[in-house]
């Protein structure tokens, strides 16, 4: 595979930006010989493509420094890429820089005009932990012609319920949710909250496939049951895994390989 490290300025957030892409090679895994290589050419029609979202206190290079994904692009032959967004859980932040916007528009474009990748709604993923578990909700059920499946490994995904606990002084918020929410206060209902921009997808007619994995022993693994219920009690189209394993990498390098396969079916 090839991994390339992109900087370019984004007009977004007003400053340079690092993106790593991985584009699989055609050849498959690394050969030692040149004996029954079996190459594949795809490019032409365009490669599916997962954008994977980092966790608070993570950037760009969190995937690639932590878990084998070079790897996992590879056996399924899609692009992957990975770019930061601080510690802003993927809004365009009311004080800070548009990072929906960014991973929304900017990025998008970006990639699929420099990189053999496919336009389609049907080749377009989003998966991440954490942090990165509600960013890739929130990204694919505020934008379901964009993104046909989306994934949550460990997720913060009840934000009304995070700020909640954040207020009673239960639960330690890395950042201030009031510098990323103009009204924090008032996110229950709004298009911040997962079950509302749900309810507008299944309105729509067009709602993103889902998945969902949390470790047993995860400090959000409550939170995460409570998600899954509410959900499945409105007919979500939602996958749920959990396992041993906490809030850690040895989970998410684990769960990745999971969601890989339930996004590309194998």
């Amino acid at each position: 595979m090839a991994c390339m490290q992109c900087h370019y300025y984004s007009s977004s957030l007003k400053h340079t930006v690092e993106v790593n892409v991985i584009v699989p090679t055609p050849e498959g895994n690394e050969q030692i010989t040149d004996s029954n290589v079996q190459k594949s050419y795809c490019y032409e029609k365009g490669l599916p493509v997962v954008y994977l979202l980092h966790g608070a206190f993570g950037n760009y290079s969190s995937f690639l420094r932590f878990s084998n994904i070079e790897r996992y692009v590879q056996k399924h032959r899609c692009v992957a890429v990975m770019a930061s967004a601080d510690n802003s859980f993927y809004q365009d932040m009311y004080h800070g820089n548009s990072y929906y916007t960014f991973f929304t528009k900017e990025l998008p474009a970006f990639i699929t005009n420099v990189f053999p990748v496919s336009k389609k709604r049907e080749d377009t993923y989003i998966a991440g932990f954490s942090m990165g578990g509600y960013g890739a909700w929130y990204l694919a059920l505020s934008n379901p012609d964009l993104y046909s499946k989306s994934a949550s490994m460990s997720g913060a995904l009840d934000i009304v319920g995070l700020y909640s606990e954040y207020l009673k002084g239960t639960m330690d918020a890395p950042f201030p949710l009031e510098d990323i929410f103009a009204e924090p206060q008032n996110l229950s209902g709004s298009n911040f909250d997962l079950f509302e921009l749900h309810k507008q997808c299944m309105t729509k007619g067009q709602v993103p496939e889902l998945y969902q994995a949390c470790g047993t022993e995860d400090f959000l693994y409550s939170m995460n049951q409570t998600v899954k219920s509410r959900l499945e009690q409105v007919g979500a189209n939602l996958i749920y895994e959990e396992g041993s394993g906490g809030h850690n990498w040895d989970f998410w390098d684990e769960y990745i390989k999971k969601v890989l396969n339930w996004m590309f079916n194998k």
